[in-house]
């Protein structure tokens, strides 16, 4: 499988901007987000597991960990621009409490669609993660994160996760701590 990621923006001559595309297959998913790791100082190791982690809940089965430690890495359409949550497997993303974020109408931040997803971040549903990606993209942490010192996130590949300590994290990625996350309705 070839997954088409867009990467930055090059000038050309004549000041005109073009989008460059680099083709990833699977198999080079988790080496791009290893060598992001890299670039960001982040020590920590891509695991690849026998069992899928596509799902927060399959993650922590596989892992061996709270759910509340397995990050998903939601991309949301924010007035016409990307933004992640990165929020506890356990709980949603609140569209509402991110718009008040944001300082946008409610009506203006919406789930990304499958395509726009690969489009801003090269990845695919069920293996973002908030490293190596292609260009600038807000981050915002829920805060609840805050009572886990190691977290779990995809690393681009269905079985593949990493572990990274929760503040290193944070600042390598530029994130900003906020409270984004609601317990789902039980």
């Amino acid at each position: 499988m070839r997954v088409e990621s867009p990467v930055a923006s090059t000038s050309l001559s004549g000041g005109q901007d073009r989008e460059v595309t680099r083709r990833y297959t699977a198999g080079q998913m988790c080496e791009r987000v290893r060598a992001a790791l890299r670039d960001l100082g982040l020590n920590a190791e891509v695991v690849t597991f026998k069992a899928s982690t596509r799902t927060a809940a399959d993650a922590a089965n596989a892992i061996g960990c709270e759910p509340k430690q397995v990050v998903k890495s939601l991309v949301f359409m924010a007035g016409g621009q990307p933004v992640m949550a990165l929020v506890p497997g356990d709980r949603s993303a609140s569209p509402p409490k991110l718009a008040r974020l944001l300082g946008l109408p409610r009506k203006q931040v919406r789930m990304a669609t499958a395509g726009e997803i690969r489009e801003h971040t090269g990845y695919d549903l069920g293996t973002v993660t908030p490293v190596g990606l292609p260009g600038r993209m807000d981050i915002a942490v829920d805060t609840v994160l805050r009572d886990c010192n190691e977290l779990w996130l995809a690393a681009g590949e269905e079985r593949a996760m990493f572990r990274a300590n929760t503040d290193d994290l944070v600042r390598a990625i530029g994130a900003q701590w906020a409270e984004i996350s609601e317990r789902p309705d039980l």
